[in-house]
């Protein structure tokens, strides 16, 4: 099953929801960085809350970044989103491993430890929008749960999962966001709560057989559940050589006449997906005639 996103309503408006299957990417993204099963967890946690994110936004060009600072030993996250379901992200410690928490789980929050969410949101005005707020608890979930409430003031409730096999590839991944809408009635508001308290997991959810469609329909189907779109999602890095060859020219002249002294080829690494490029000698006499300082 390829992963996708969907956006949808219920009880008239008063609630908007997302939930996605994104088992699919959050493996690519452990097979680029071999992240352990813990980093595996923290970075497909905010890969899928990024990506239901992105998918808020309403502008082609639109680019959402989410960054994790933490004082544990995983030490951060960034991952970037837009709008059309594309992600990608990275751990900052990738090989990071612990031993279960006190429920057994992987322990995300040890790993992340105290620190700060950062959202920058870039929608084409002059400065980007920037949000930070403090770590609560560091199973990301929560995190963005009080991301929602104190910099966007939208009472929301977000979870997210990741379920690995034994072999250490991802088995599920997935999760929703739930956000009740300005005027939203009281009533509404406290039937959705009793509802909430009935889920216990969401990869316990996905790993049963259930769907974004099956889960929305399980929490919303007695708000009258309205799905209103069906986002593909994938974990797409856009860098090229091109890009690379860009970035390089900027550094200046007399960095890349030191590259080309030390008479050997230089490797460039992509933080995002991981992937090398090489630039030989010859080619980095070719971006020394193009640097304009």
């Amino acid at each position: 099953m390829a992963d996708y996103i969907l956006r949808a309503t219920a009880a008239q408006g008063q609630i908007r929801a997302f939930a996605a299957t994104t088992r699919d990417l959050v493996e690519t993204a452990r097979a680029a960085h071999n992240t352990s099963p813990v980093a595996t967890a923290a970075l497909g946690r905010l890969l899928t809350g990024a990506a239901m994110m992105g998918v808020m936004m309403k502008g082609e060009d639109d680019l959402l970044t989410i960054k994790i600072q933490g004082d544990g030993p995983i030490e951060g996250l960034t991952v970037t989103a837009d709008s059309k379901g594309n992600v990608k992200g990275y751990v900052f410690n990738p090989s990071v491993m612990l031993p279960p928490n006190a429920k057994g789980k992987l322990d995300v929050g040890g790993a992340l430890g105290v620190g700060v969410l950062s959202v920058i949101k870039d929608i084409g005005l002059k400065e980007p929008y920037v949000g930070q707020t403090i770590l609560v608890t560091g199973e990301i979930a929560e995190d963005l749960t009080y991301y929602f409430a104190t910099s966007e003031q939208t009472p929301s409730s977000v979870a997210l999962g990741v379920l690995m096999n034994k072999d250490n590839t991802v088995r599920q991944a997935g999760g929703f966001i739930l956000q009740m809408m300005p005027g939203a009635s009281e009533e509404v508001i406290t039937r959705l709560e009793m509802k909430l308290k009935e889920i216990t997991s969401v990869t316990q959810l996905l790993d049963v057989g259930n769907t974004p469609e099956t889960i929305l329909q399980y929490v919303l189907g007695d708000f009258g559940l309205e799905i209103n779109d069906r986002i593909p999602a994938q974990f797409y890095c856009n860098c090229s050589k091109e890009r690379v060859e860009k970035a390089l020219i900027s550094v200046g002249k007399k960095e890349i006449q030191d590259m080309i002294s030390d008479g050997k080829p230089v490797e460039v690494n992509c933080h995002f997906c991981n992937k090398n490029y090489t630039f030989s000698v010859e080619e980095l006499k070719g971006l020394l005639e193009k640097a304009v300082r």
